[in-house]
């Protein structure tokens, strides 16, 4: 099966990022990440970025750039991680998609559990050099 192309959102603040624990209605409910998703057939990464923070948690984003591409632990999606201004301010979840969000520092992001090897990686290996 080919490998899906998806995004991952990395939304700062003030040297927060913002993470989400995962919905009960989505694939491993309980994991902490950054927001992310599928890019549907004919739509840019950029445009995923937008729609995707949108679906999840009602913010309106502008892409800043690509930063880093990793695949998911299971091999099914490439990754691509965007970084991105939020343009409104008031999170509001989708609570089928998002159980709880927090802007957190890179250090507060490695201590939540659990979180995705391919997320720890960025937090530790990635980020610092943003």
């Amino acid at each position: 099966m080919p490998q899906r192309e998806a995004i991952v959102a990395v939304l700062r603040r003030g040297g927060r990022v913002l993470a989400i624990r995962r919905g009960p209605g989505v694939p491993r409910p309980g994991y902490w990440q950054p927001l992310s998703g599928k890019v549907e057939p004919g739509e840019t990464q950029e445009q995923a970025v937008v729609r995707e923070v949108r679906e999840e948690v009602g913010l309106t984003v502008s892409p800043l750039a690509k930063v880093w591409e990793s695949e998911t632990d299971d091999g099914l999606f490439r990754l691509h991680w965007w970084t991105a201004d939020a343009t409104t301010d008031e999170v509001v979840p989708d609570p089928v998609e998002v159980a709880e969000t927090r802007w957190v520092t890179p250090e507060e992001f490695l201590a939540l559990t659990p979180v995705f090897d391919g997320d720890r990686e960025f937090f530790e290996r990635i980020l610092p050099g943003l």
